[in-house]
């Protein structure tokens, strides 16, 4: 998992840790918020307020062709949800659906006995309606089958190929929110192409508005600075393979070398526009700071849309695009993969499965999906074909079009060159003694990364 804690994505850490549920779940039956026995009713538990009138939007032209009434009930934040399953689990009151954090909750729940295994019932068909790069995300791929194995792993118990849910959102990090007015206002009408361009950006907004002209970010969660922010640009000027090189033990070309040196003065350009104090802020924090005004840029991922939508700042005066390469960078057209934040899954106790899974199907499809998005303002995972603006509008639109595969995007779910025991929290806080604190040099900086990620190394 890339982060723990953010508001879009929350793996499954000690959730049921004590996951004695299953024989309880298996025995136990639809309870009594659970009227799904005759075939024409569903309930579905999701922890995301902001998804409920979104599902309901599509529940009503699915109950209209199906005959099937879904109910859609909240239960939030994440740990609040996490309770409401494992008491359900306890007393057999589950529902027949759940939204959960894919490849974390999922996998847990599904190790568990709560869900049902979808493997045999998602065929190509079905996964024809999803973006290529997220049709496997909800099964256990051999990475998490060989995870499962550890002596103090949460999905002890689950079978290579399961499936345990299917997407519904998807999204990456390295989203840059920008205030269009203001930009308008310093002479700044159109998305910065190059790094330097951005830096351009924020200097001049800053030179406009001293006061509010500067960028928040989450940075009591220190690795939202690595992992949005500076390992994007990084991923750009590099390329792939030294990109991956600076998490190695060869000192001619990680942190500590010339090259890691070189993406660290790189990533410091920033450090005279962040909003004073955003190393205090948590992630909901910084997305206030700039809805409310207090900044002008805000880095985040797909998923603050709706977050500062819901917090009355206006999409229409967003302008969201990727953090860019730099001009001289390795890959010219840098673009960002995505993958399935959340996804959908059946309840191995539901009595309606059928219609649970004609429910998943219809969500699938490119105008429930749609609909979805544009009332929800997430990123949906079906294709949306060549202008997805048309469908979702211009900020989801401009998300999209960010997106992308292969060696050119910058794919945050890769961590297969990091050790095993590696923190991004511990990682990122040294980069915050670079920027925005400036207690260390980019060398020196570079000499306490490495120092720090060979310590993980020996924990091979």
């Amino acid at each position: 998992m890339i982060r723990l804690l953010t508001r879009a994505w929350r793996p499954a850490l000690a959730v049921l840790a004590a996951l004695t549920l299953t024989a309880t779940a298996a025995c136990g039956g639809s309870g009594d918020d659970n009227s799904s026995a005759n075939g024409k009713s569903l309930v579905m538990w999701t922890f995301k307020q902001s998804h409920v009138k979104a599902l309901q939007a599509v529940a009503a032209d699915f109950t209209k062709q199906t005959g099937i009434a879904v109910t859609v009930q909240a239960y939030g934040p994440d740990d609040v949800f996490i309770t409401k399953v494992q008491a359900a689990a306890k007393t057999g009151n589950m529902p027949d659906l759940m939204e959960v954090h894919t490849n974390g909750d999922d996998l847990t729940f599904g190790a568990a006995g709560l869900l049902t295994d979808l493997a045999k019932d998602v065929d190509d068909a079905w996964l024809a309606n999803y973006r290529s790069e997220v049709r496997a995300d909800g099964t256990v791929t051999d990475h998490y089958y060989q995870q499962s194995l550890a002596q103090d792993s949460k999905t002890k118990g689950i079978k290579l190929g399961q499936r345990f849910s299917v997407p519904l959102t998807i999204g990456t990090f390295g989203i840059v929110y920008a205030n269009k007015e203001r930009l308008a206002a310093a002479g700044i009408t159109t998305a910065p192409a190059t790094w330097e361009e951005l830096i351009a950006d924020f200097a001049k907004v800053k030179a406009k508005d001293a006061g509010s002209g500067g960028v928040s970010l989450g940075l009591k969660a220190p690795s939202t600075g690595l992992e949005w922010f500076m390992q994007p640009m990084a991923y750009g000027l590099l390329g792939s393979d030294k990109f991956r090189a600076l998490w190695g033990k060869d000192a001619g070309t990680n942190f500590s070398s010339a090259t890691g040196t070189q993406v660290l003065e790189t990533y410091g350009q920033v450090t005279p526009y962040w909003m004073p104090g955003t190393q205090t802020l948590d992630i909901d924090a910084a997305d206030l700071a700039f809805a409310q005004g207090k900044s002008t840029f805000d880095i985040g991922g797909t998923f603050t849309l709706a977050f500062l939508a819901q917090n009355g700042f206006s999409a229409d005066n967003v302008l969201a695009f990727p953090i860019p390469a730099p001009a001289n960078g390795a890959i010219k057209n840098l673009s960002l993969a995505p993958f399935t934040l959340t996804g959908l899954s059946v309840s191995a106790t539901t009595k309606n499965r059928d219609g649970a899974l004609q429910w998943l199907k219809y969500l699938a499809t490119k105008d429930a999906s749609a609909t979805f998005a544009k009332t929800a303002l997430d990123v949906p995972p079906t294709d949306l074909g060549a202008d997805p603006s048309a469908a979702v509008g211009p900020v989801l639109g401009s998300m999209i079009g960010a997106f992308g595969s292969g060696p050119s995007a910058y794919n945050p779910g890769d961590t297969t060159y990091r050790p095993n025991a590696y923190d991004s929290g511990e990682v990122g806080a040294v980069l915050i003694d670079l920027t925005p604190l400036k207690t260390k040099n980019a060398p020196d900086t570079g000499a306490a990364l490495t120092k720090l990620i060979n310590s993980y190394w020996t924990k091979q």
